[in-house]
């Protein structure tokens, strides 16, 4: 197989966004693409936490690879919610502290922030915030940010933006998430 090799490495700003299923299935499948490569990846989920999905368990056979980190507390304020807006928004804020820390590392090759976009447009993190770490994303880093309604300011910055557009949804004929397809 030939290998293609890019003659100046450029790390890209990717935005997967849009009210569609498989944001961060595409996120994901970068995590599969980049250990092939031998590179090192960061996943930071700002959102999910109290419900399982089978990636987790996929990640953890890509240990010394892949990095993962399940900040948060679950859906907030619906599918039985149980913690304040100050819970929520306390361990995004750790979130995004965490990807500062391994943007600035120099360790990974690839960092995915999994649903930082609902963290901000549910009021959990600033705009500022994500626009200081695009900022401080290094020269060489790739960085991922999933989850809908992209703020216009990311999207502008982004060298990529990818919208999943939802067609239509097995939820919505009353089929619950099944293993290995949504959860």
């Amino acid at each position: 197989m030939k290998r293609l090799t890019p003659k100046k490495k450029i790390g890209l700003v990717v935005v997967m966004t849009g009210h569609g299923k498989g944001k961060t299935t595409a996120a994901l499948g970068m995590i599969l693409r980049a250990v092939g490569y031998g590179m090192k990846v960061c996943l930071i989920q700002f959102v999910k936490g109290d419900l399982f999905a089978g990636e987790y368990e996929g990640l953890k056979n890509l240990k010394g690879l892949v990095e993962h980190h399940l900040i948060g507390k679950g859906f907030v304020g619906i599918m039985g919610d149980t913690h304040t807006f100050g819970e929520h928004r306390e361990t995004a804020q750790q979130a995004v502290k965490l990807v500062k820390e391994k943007l600035v590392s120099g360790v990974y090759d690839l960092v995915i922030c999994d649903e930082i976009n609902n963290a901000l447009q549910l009021k959990l993190i600033d705009l500022a915030q994500i626009l200081d770490l695009l900022t401080t994303k290094p020269a060489k880093t790739h960085l991922v940010l999933t989850g809908r309604d992209a703020h216009p300011e990311v999207i502008a910055k982004a060298h990529t933006v990818s919208e999943v557009v939802e067609r239509k949804h097995a939820f919505h004929e009353g089929i619950e998430p099944q293993e290995g397809i949504d959860i």
